[in-house]
């Protein structure tokens, strides 16, 4: 089950998106628990109780705590989650980018591109729920789940990973090496020092790879069509 907040203090765009939202999971027969709050501060509280939640919807303009400090506190106890900003005004873009926001949805925009974010949510959040990669040396031991690795790049010996929490690791390994022990319907090259997460990229504009976590990789050119028949064939398994 999958388990979403909205927060929007106007009572009218509230129950719109509440609607929208269940339209979406009846349509395409999701299972889903929706929870909605008038109040930042009541959705914040809950979160710091103990309450989990995959994908947050939250206005940005709210009195008491509005919607980017909300998006940092809520950070600190669900580095996972994914959270999808309704607002009025396009200069919030770029601050929800720095935040590592998964999708910005215009107010007057709703019906367009609201159905659209919550399918690619929908997606992330099912992705590779029990597929995960084991860095073990003789003195650490750690677990990384695949859907927290949004790319990897060489360094050196070394081969960094980059990840949904905005922390990185390091382990003494070729990217070629670790391109063989993941499961490569997931990865993909994007040139040779780059390995990204598939179901971590939002567009492909001119070379130009966006990720979920608001950066911007660049692609050579011998591995554009590569690329784009790689997305096509995963977003089709995972439709």
């Amino acid at each position: 089950m999958i388990h979403i907040a909205i927060c929007e203090d106007e009572k009218k765009v509230l129950e719109e998106l509440r609607n929208k939202v269940n339209d979406f999971l009846e349509k395409d027969k999701i299972i889903a628990k929706v929870e909605v709050y008038s109040q930042s501060r009541m959705l914040l509280y809950d979160i710091q109780e103990g309450k989990h939640f995959d994908l947050i919807l939250s206005d940005i303009e709210m009195p008491g705590i509005d919607g980017m400090r909300l998006a940092e506190n809520i950070k600190k106890y669900l580095s996972e989650v994914l959270i999808i900003f309704i607002t009025s005004h396009l200069k919030y873009a770029i601050d929800a980018f720095e935040l590592s926001i998964f999708r910005y949805v215009p107010k007057d925009s709703i019906a367009a591109r609201l159905q659209v974010a919550l399918g690619d949510a929908v997606k992330i959040i099912n992705l590779q729920k029990d597929e995960f990669y084991v860095i073990e040396t003789l003195s650490r031991l750690e677990k990384i789940p695949y859907k927290n690795i949004v790319y990897i790049q060489r360094q050196g010996k070394n081969s960094i990973f980059y990840l949904t929490d905005n922390t990185s690791t390091k382990i003494r390994k070729s990217l070629s090496q670790l391109y063989g022990e993941f499961n490569q319907e997931d990865f993909a090259y994007i040139d040779r020092g780059t390995i990204v997460n598939l179901a971590h990229i939002l567009t492909i504009v001119e070379g130009n790879v966006r990720m979920t976590n608001g950066e911007c990789l660049y692609s050579s050119q011998t591995r554009i069509e590569e690329i784009k028949n790689k997305m096509n064939t995963f977003w089709r398994k995972n439709l």
